[in-house]
């Protein structure tokens, strides 16, 4: 295993996009549910956050970090809510964003992509199915499946885990 999980501050390597994995609070409806998941993620609830993959690129055109991840398309939506927590099928979208820096805290450098990453993550994403299932295909395999893609690092959430010291 040549790459050892680390914190956000590494070396820009030339030329190689850099991979990281970031956490965040879940998504809920306003009121006790967000209440809920804030706190579950405050608490450092592994199991209750979600997975989302940071690329720094190492150049222009893609400059700023961009950050991929895998959701419902309506996450603050109860029914939404009800039907994945049931283990029924509800559509997901993939959503692509701009950081103006990355996150201090809940994020890990992985591993530089030896391959444009922003573009091999378009191609991911083509083929990514997009009905979400929570526990089978959900930001958790978005994000272990994109990793492995970009890096050939196998299970990184599940590595991530074992090495995270809360």
């Amino acid at each position: 295993m040549t790459s050892v999980l680390s914190s956000v501050k590494t070396p820009k390597t030339v030329g190689r996009d850099e991979v990281y994995v970031a956490a965040v609070a879940l998504r809920a409806t306003k009121g006790p549910g967000q209440l809920l998941m804030s706190t579950a993620y405050a608490l450092n609830l592994w199991d209750l956050q979600h997975f989302m993959v940071i690329i720094n690129p190492s150049s222009p055109p893609h400059s700023p970090a961009l950050v991929f991840d895998f959701q419902p398309q309506d996450p603050e939506s109860i029914s939404v809510a009800l039907a994945a927590l049931s283990g029924r099928k509800v559509p997901g979208s993939i959503l692509t964003r701009k950081l103006t820096k990355l996150p201090k805290a809940k994020c890990w450098f992985i591993k530089s992509s030896e391959v444009d990453a922003v573009d091999a993550t378009h191609k991911f994403n083509q083929c990514w199915e997009t009905d979400l299932r929570i526990g089978q295909h959900d930001c958790r395999d978005y994000t272990n499946g994109l990793v492995e893609y970009l890096t050939g690092e196998k299970h990184v959430l599940e590595r991530l885990r074992e090495s995270v010291r809360w």
